[in-house]
């Protein structure tokens, strides 16, 4: 018995367990015998006497998945706490603590749509992560300020079980990059080695908050999906479109892999003017397919869009809520003021004739 942990899992993460024998034994509560030696070894040695031993001193920067996160993070998570005991001991160096990652990572040309190995070197003390063209290249190819990264699994998007998207800041508009490895452990270590430096950045930048507020302040996607669109004068006829709410910030692109976002507009909070709503104006003219709509109003004009269920209507108009009741930070703030524009127009041509830019 000492071999084998006991603890009540669900369903979607006991394939990963039944994938491990070495640590892991499943047992279904209902479909498997259970003696009574099991039944006391489980209720003296369960959940809780599990997880204050393998996740005793998980670091902040570490993203712990739900059962709603794709297979690598969840896979990689249970092989972190049972297999390798990477948070049993407090200090230990981890492969993805130290400030500093240098490795192959296969990204996504622009254009072609082809996966080509970079190089990709991330250094806390630049504060940036780079990516070069050529593995013997001494001047990288991109420079990407630690700061403006938000990372994200995107398995189904990139069509391919490692999936990484690493969104960012170029010119003030927001490129994304899509990357894979093949070997799980590797991508998930890149994963939580951008979020250790982006942790890092923070505490410097906000030397009171707490470990929970700075964990709250990595970025995520608050949404993804597909909705419809029409223009400033209300009578265009609706797009459908690929939209990222990537905190206040609104990106809509013609495809869930272009490069850089066809145009933003900015999401303030509702003390500034910013509102959204259910349905449509009654004066609006566009002609749409999907019938449930809904309205956000900023100070400067409203944005008309549709839902082509009723479930992704309430999901967008609650996403949208969060970030609207939220204060606004003074450096959002002053990031608003600085962009200035709403739904600005993609990048001009000059700008984008580089496959690898």
């Amino acid at each position: 018995k000492a071999q084998y942990r006991y603890k009540i899992i669900i369903l979607l993460c006991s394939g990963i367990h039944r994938n491990i024998p070495n640590i892991s034994k499943v047992k279904s509560l209902r479909m498997d015998h259970w003696d009574e030696a099991q039944v006391q070894f489980l209720e003296q040695h369960g959940n809780a006497v599990a997880k204050a031993t393998y996740e005793a001193h998980i670091p902040i920067y570490y993203y712990q998945p739900t059962h709603a996160d794709c297979q690598v993070l969840r896979e990689q998570w249970i092989r972190a706490k049972y297999e390798r005991k990477e948070f049993t001991e407090p200090g230990r160096q981890l492969p993805y603590s130290n400030g500093l990652k240098e490795g192959i990572l296969w990204k996504r040309g622009r254009d072609n749509g082809q996966f080509l190995p970079r190089k990709f070197l991330l250094s806390e003390q630049d504060g940036c992560l780079k990516y070069f063209a050529k593995p013997d290249a001494k001047e990288p190819k991109i420079n990407i300020k630690i700061d403006t990264i938000n990372a994200t699994f995107q398995p189904v998007k990139i069509r391919n079980p490692n999936g990484l998207q690493i969104s960012y800041l170029k010119d003030n508009k927001t490129r994304n990059i899509f990357l894979y490895h093949g070997d799980g452990k590797e991508i998930v270590d890149w994963f939580n080695a951008i979020r250790a430096v982006q942790v890092h950045y923070l505490k410097v930048a906000f030397p009171v908050a707490s470990d929970s507020e700075v964990r709250d302040h990595l970025r995520k996607f608050l949404k993804e999906g597909y909705m419809e669109k029409t223009g400033p004068r209300q009578r265009e006829a609706f797009k459908k479109r690929w939209f990222t709410l990537d905190h206040r910030r609104l990106m809509y692109f013609k495809d869930p892999l272009d490069a850089f976002a066809k145009g933003e507009v900015f999401m303030g909070s509702r003390e500034h003017g910013y509102s959204v709503t259910q349905g449509l104006p009654a004066g609006a003219q566009g002609s749409f397919s999907w019938q449930y709509g809904l309205t956000i109003v900023t100070p400067d004009r409203e944005y008309l869009f549709t839902c082509e269920t009723e479930s992704d209507q309430q999901d967008w108009i609650a996403a949208f809520s969060q970030v609207i009741e939220q204060p606004m930070t003074p450096q959002e703030y002053a990031s608003k003021c600085q962009e200035g524009v709403h739904f600005s127009p993609p990048a001009p041509a000059h700008q984008s004739h580089n496959r690898e830019n």
